[in-house]
């Protein structure tokens, strides 16, 4: 509360004379002001852009009035499509007052008005067309921004928005987002109707997994275009449809008509296309010998087009001779295609890339996989060695963690079964390394994909907001204009612009705050939800070796023993799984914790240490709040990897000190064999392990220390100047009311 009211008390001397920024200048940057008006008229130019080279854009508002933040030196590029783009210096800190002269081109024979908006809006569209494939924030706000340029009483405003919204699907459809793209291709078609989009609405439908919904859009497009080239695509559209939902018979006949269609137009790429998916169709059906016909000539004609071509096709072939374990024949389309891709690769000296999916397996760390599985099902295993080495290479030069992975797995199991056990221990635990680096990278690809389908979600959103107040913002814009002219007639009314001004400046203040507010809430919400992600992330060997301990006491026909343990471990799961839900738990429940934890580890090692835990009585324990199970770890690090190895004479101590009024160390030490040589003792799964274990630790103490202002310090050192032994210090902070 103290923040945001001394925010208040910074903004308001400011909200008389111009828009305050939401975040604090960098001490090197000053503010300056400026216009950009006409030469003649004087009259403001609004959404300029004035670009500070290398530090960020803004935009002029309505009364073409901008407020930017640079130092003596900066270059300053202003442009907007009304007129030439200027360039200026900046020599000091006095405002920038830019007259503009009309470029003719632009400005011919259109009102002034009407001709800026029109010049907005089409420039706004060129630019997202510019950054569809580059950056699809950016793309759609300047979608956003065409729609704002659009006015009701502009006679193309229909045609206008149906483009705009047809951008606006091609935009999400070419980002992964159909359902978006679907919607903004039916908003286009309520604007104004066009069989182009209808086609394209079809196919995201189709891509979405909405095969009945691609059906009926792809059967009302057959009463309304006339186009063959059009035809074509509907026809194998439908037929894709009806493939997917396992409705063969009706697919073959519209693959058919497709296939005449397209060669009545000398279309070879879609007449291979549509040979390969009749194939596959009849390949379901049963109709081995249509299907390998149709396959064949596509391969043929591949062959009189592109190598690309030829090496797609003869991979689709030998996919289907694999599906039908004709493995001969798979294998020399393989050894073919492997051929067309390296001359392809020598041509173009690089990578066979393609955005398709279908083109990313004509590669040759694909082609090499793919063969030595075909080796493999025939047990010729010395034969699919060479091919299995060769993908992996490739994979691993090209970065291609799936291959590698599926190469590597395929390698390790034809060496089991060839009965080299040694060598396939080996080959997979080059696997299980592999599939980790490709689980982190699978996991930034879906943190990558939510964040950009949050800001995609979000800009729709936007657009839609857009769209229901585009009327009342040009309304308001309308009145603004009026209020100008009115002002410079009479100076009685120069007080109600006053007012306006500040009332907007007030505006744009709890916009800010709002913003920052709202930023603020959203990077909470993501830190508490990876506390609550570590700390769930329990370390899974203590329960494995309690359970452990439980059975050996039975083993040996310690009942009694057993069913204490037990009770002491039940105990403590049920305590922790309690305190799960909790950010913070009172000091004096996680002295419980660490105490029953700290008995149940002597239990088990009883005859390897003692353990003494001292709680300096000044320490009022309830006053104090720490995250649950954060010292868990450290005692089960002393525990583990430094007293279980001594023979005897282990001691660790847990001592709670207070150091002030608002602050207690705690102080965990052991004088085991050390952190160094606990390391040379420890297999490579339990460093793994023990790199996770304290990760985990070290995140949650920098996220606890971000959101609680460095509540909770650590050090770890070696007890002794010999390495034996460790010490970690943790400084506990109070709350401060």
């Amino acid at each position: 509360m103290k923040k945001i009211i001394a925010l208040i008390l910074f903004l308001c001397p400011f909200v008389i004379f111009a828009q305050v920024e939401a975040e604090a200048s960098i001490p090197e940057l000053f503010d300056i002001k400026g216009s950009v008006k006409e030469a003649k008229t004087l009259k403001p130019v609004q959404d300029v852009e004035i670009q500070v080279l290398g530090k960020g854009a803004y935009v002029s508002d309505q009364f073409g009035n901008f407020r930017i933040q640079a130092t003596i030196g900066d270059q300053l590029v202003i442009r907007h499509p009304s007129f030439e783009t200027i360039f200026h210096t900046v020599t000091s800190s006095d405002r920038i007052d830019i007259k503009v002269k009309e470029n003719p081109i632009v400005v011919a024979n259109q009102p002034s008005a009407a001709r800026r908006k029109s010049s907005l809006y089409q420039y706004n569209i060129q630019s997202a067309r510019t950054n569809l494939k580059k950056d699809a924030a950016t793309s759609i706000d300047f979608a956003a921004k065409a729609l704002e340029s659009i006015t009701d009483d502009d006679s193309e405003a229909d045609a206008k928005k149906a483009t705009l919204y047809e951008l606006l699907g091609d935009i999400y459809g070419y980002w992964n987002q159909p359902d978006l793209a679907a919607s903004n291709y039916l908003t286009s078609l309520s604007n104004r109707y066009d069989s182009t989009v209808q086609l394209k609405m079809a196919k995201v439908q189709y891509a979405n997994g909405s095969y009945n919904k691609a059906l009926k859009s792809y059967k009302d497009l057959l009463n309304k275009v006339k186009d063959k080239g059009q035809l074509v695509q509907i026809y194998e559209g439908i037929a894709d449809a009806y493939d997917k939902l396992d409705r063969f018979d009706s697919a073959n006949t519209y693959y058919t008509k497709a296939l005449d269609l397209a060669k009545s137009l000398n279309d070879s790429e879609r007449i291979i296309q549509i040979n390969s998916k009749l194939a596959e169709v009849l390949q379901k059906q049963g109709k081995m010998r249509e299907a390998n016909s149709y396959l064949d000539n596509s391969v043929q004609l591949a062959e009189k087009t592109s190598k690309k071509a030829v090496a797609r096709q003869r991979s689709r072939a030998a996919d289907m001779y694999s599906k039908s374990n004709r493995y001969t024949e798979e294998i020399a389309l393989r050894q073919q295609a492997l051929k067309d891709i390296e001359e392809l690769e020598g041509e173009t000296k690089s990578d066979t890339t393609s955005t398709t999916e279908e083109d990313r397996t004509i590669t040759p760390q694909v082609q090499n996989y793919k063969i030595a599985n075909a080796f493999a099902a025939q047990s010729a295993y010395e034969e699919a060695i060479p091919y299995l080495k060769e993908s992996i290479k490739e994979a691993e030069s090209r970065n291609d963690l799936v291959v590698q992975k599926d190469a590597t797995r395929k390698l390790g199991e034809v060496y089991r079964e060839k009965g080299e056990l040694k060598k396939a221990s080996e080959v997979f635990e080059e696997y299980e390394a592999i599939i980790d680096k490709l689980y982190i990278q699978k996991e930034q690809e879906i943190a990558q994909a939510a964040r950009l389908s949050r800001e995609l979600v979000a800009r729709a959103n936007r657009i839609t907001t857009l769209e229901k107040d585009r009327e009342l913002n040009e309304n308001r814009y309308n009145l603004v204009l009026a209020s100008q002219e009115l002002a410079k007639q009479q100076a009685v009314k120069q007080k109600v612009i006053i007012y306006a001004l500040i009332g907007v400046m007030l505006l744009f203040l709890l916009a800010g705050y709002l913003m920052y507010r709202n930023i603020r809430q959203q990077k909470y919400a993501n830190n508490l939800l990876a506390l609550k992600s570590l700390r769930s992330q329990m370390n899974p060997h203590f329960i494995f070796n309690a359970l452990n301990s439980v059975n050996t006491f039975i083993a040996t026909n310690d009942e009694l023993a057993a069913n204490r343990y037990l009770t002491d471990f039940s105990l403590l799961m049920r305590s922790v799984l309690e305190n799960s839900e909790e950010d913070f738990i009172p000091l004096s429940k996680e002295i419980e914790l660490i105490s029953l934890y700290v008995k149940l580890e002597h239990f088990r090692f009883q005859d390897k240490f003692d353990y003494q835990i001292h709680i300096d009585p000044t320490i009022a324990v309830d006053e104090y709040v720490i995250p649950p199970m954060l010292l868990q770890p450290y005692v089960e690090n002393a525990v583990w990897h430094g007293l279980r190895y001594k023979e005897n004479d282990g001691q660790l101590t847990i001592a709670f000190t207070k150091l002030d009024e608002h602050s207690i160390e705690i102080l965990i030490s052991d004088n085991g064999i050390g952190r160094q040589r606990s390391k040379e003792l420890k297999t490579a799964n339990q460093k793994r392990q023990r790199s996770q274990g304290m990760s985990n630790i070290k995140k949650r103490i920098t996220i606890l220390n971000a959101m609680y202002k460095d509540k909770v310090d650590v050090e770890v050192e070696d007890l002794t100047h010999n390495g034996e032994g460790t010490v970690v210090r943790l400084v506990l902070k109070k709350d401060k009311n």
